[in-house]
């Protein structure tokens, strides 16, 4: 199964934020949307990094004097992205991606086509795709098991 397949059933809408918004309009953006993960980008398909809940929680952990000075909440999605992006392409498979985001602990992948954001998988999607086509893989073999090959 290809991700293009993937991004046909959910739709590839995907949520951005520029890279100079605040912190706290990016936790206002993830929760709004109900997503773990925004690409960052100044034009909406240019990929300038992304921002996970995992980067918020890590800035807000690093941040020892988080009481008296705002936390996180005031600095710039950049500060705390992730710059260097790893892309996969509607034509990639969904093992592809499930090995990518296994290997590199990632949950969120953005999907570009010659360096431009076309949508975004997450781990979810993934297994949920697998899911599916085991799911087809099954449905075939009782098929064939009864009608006798």
């Amino acid at each position: 199964m290809k991700i293009s397949s993937i991004l046909a059933t959910k739709g590839a809408d995907t949520v951005t934020i520029v890279p100079d918004a605040t912190v706290a309009e990016l936790i206002y953006l993830l929760a709004q949307h109900k997503i773990g993960a925004v690409v960052a980008s100044v034009d909406g398909t240019s990929i300038d990094g992304i921002v996970s809940e995992r980067d918020v929680v890590r800035a807000m952990a690093a941040d020892p004097d988080a009481g008296r000075t705002g936390g996180v909440r005031p600095k710039s999605v950049s500060a705390i992205m992730s710059a260097d992006v790893i892309t996969i392409g509607p034509g990639d498979t969904v093992d592809d991606a499930m090995a990518l985001m296994t290997d590199r602990r990632f949950r969120h992948l953005p999907v570009a086509v010659d360096g431009k954001l076309v949508g975004i998988v997450s781990i979810g999607d993934v297994v949920k795709a697998r899911l599916e086509a085991l799911e087809e893989e099954r449905a075939a073999l009782v098929d064939y098991v009864t009608r006798g090959g």
